[in-house]
């Protein structure tokens, strides 16, 4: 096995092919974006590179299905699984990095009257897909997984709080 330094995108592709059993490259990336991209996106090019690394590193093993187009699919090796328990357990705290493009550009000066209608727009819309989501299906899913929903319908809710805040700017602030 080679060493080989884990990131969190490692983990993202072996967590999800745990949940999956086994799945192709192209798996993970649906499920990426079918599950947590609301809250950890990946692009899809690095999805097939972390498999590939992961291969490598013993961490994934491959086989081809014997049915259909004959595709690879992948699995997790002892070694990959007892690495996503190991990195399930540690409770080590990494900042949160907000990579919000709206709040890029307020600080560079954009203007709240063309900013805030978009970003509220936006962050509502998602919203209610999320609470949407939590009413149709909450209930079958995991509790971590419905804890992490939880986040995303609390997250919106505090962006929609936050851009109604800028959009009252001149309210807070009559002389800027």
């Amino acid at each position: 096995m080679a060493d080989v330094r884990l990131t969190t995108s490692s983990f993202l592709v072996l967590g999800i092919i745990d949940k999956l059993g086994e799945a192709s490259a192209y798996d993970v990336k649906v499920e990426a974006g079918r599950t947590v991209a609301p809250f950890w996106s990946v692009p899809h090019a690095q999805v097939y590179a972390q498999c590939e690394r992961l291969l490598g590193a013993g961490l994934l093993v491959q086989v081809r299905q014997e049915s259909g187009r004959n595709r690879r699919v992948l699995t997790l090796t002892d070694a990959g699984r007892r690495a996503l328990q190991d990195w399930l357990a540690d409770p080590g705290f990494v900042p949160v990095e907000a990579r919000e493009r709206g709040i890029l550009k307020l600080w560079f000066g954009a203007g709240p009257e063309a900013l805030a209608p978009v970003q509220l727009a936006e962050h509502r819309r998602t919203l209610g897909e999320y609470e949407e989501l939590a009413d149709e299906v909450g209930e079958l899913l995991t509790p971590g997984q419905r804890e992490a929903l939880e986040f995303g319908i609390r997250y919106e809710r505090m962006m929609t709080d936050f851009w109604e805040w800028v959009r009252r700017r001149d309210e807070r602030d009559p002389d800027r």
